[in-house]
């Protein structure tokens, strides 16, 4: 499943940056992660929990920050399985200055795979989407608050 989109976030490049860099940021603002824990620097434990359709998956697994460019570029990796199933992904982050805001371009690659993928197939893509919407709607209140 490829996605991809772009967002203005209401903060200058090098804020946004260090937001995406922030683990307890990404905690907060990714839906369905209960778990970041440092493993060494750009590389995390995440705990996952994720539901499609009625089906609901528990996940373990790794994300890891590579191809970092500051404060404009990096490559985001995420593996993990779990009791209904595994998935994969990559995605890669690009910043460029816009004034006081700052324009971000993403696209996305992830396999899901097992019973989640095989009860909700053809909703991967909506859930995908809503998912990155929540994503940045927390973002973008995070950086207006300041916090």
């Amino acid at each position: 499943m490829k996605l991809e989109g772009t967002n203005t976030l209401p903060a200058p490049i090098e804020t946004v940056w260090k937001m995406l860099n922030d683990p307890e940021a990404l905690r907060r603002c990714t839906p369905g992660l209960h778990e970041l824990r440092e493993l060494e620097p750009d590389r995390y434990e995440a705990t996952l929990t994720i539901g499609i359709a009625a089906v609901r998956g528990s996940y373990k697994g790794t994300l890891s920050i590579t191809d970092k460019r500051a404060p404009s570029h990096y490559k985001l990796v995420l593996e993990g399985s779990g009791g209904s199933g595994f998935m994969k992904g990559e995605g890669i982050v690009d910043l460029e200055a816009q004034g006081d805001s700052t324009l971000l371009k993403w696209v996305g690659d992830m396999q899901i795979g097992g019973m989640i993928a095989g009860v909700g197939q053809r909703m991967l893509g909506g859930v995908g989407k809503m998912l990155i919407g929540q994503f940045f709607k927390c973002l973008e209140q995070q950086l207006t608050r300041g916090t």
